[in-house]
């Protein structure tokens, strides 16, 4: 049994979590595409088309390239 306050019990949410990202494991927050949530909206940072999915705009994201920008001070 885990203490609530061990991080060890989160293995199992942290997988099935990541399943949900474009790039499991990887740099890029952006959530995977799939059939009923392709890959169709523009950016609203570079407006360059076809970079997020419905649910990365509604949760505000940016594509990689402008999120990368943004990290390193750059404006876009």
């Amino acid at each position: 049994m885990y203490d609530r306050d061990d991080d060890r019990g989160d293995d199992d949410f942290d997988r099935e979590d990541r399943i949900d990202f474009a790039e499991p494991g990887g740099r890029s927050a952006l959530r995977a595409a799939t059939r009923h949530d392709p890959r169709n909206q523009p950016c609203g940072t570079c407006e360059t088309p076809n970079r997020l999915t419905r649910r990365d705009v509604s949760l505000g994201y940016q594509c990689d390239r402008c999120a990368d920008a943004a990290e390193r001070g750059c404006d876009f």
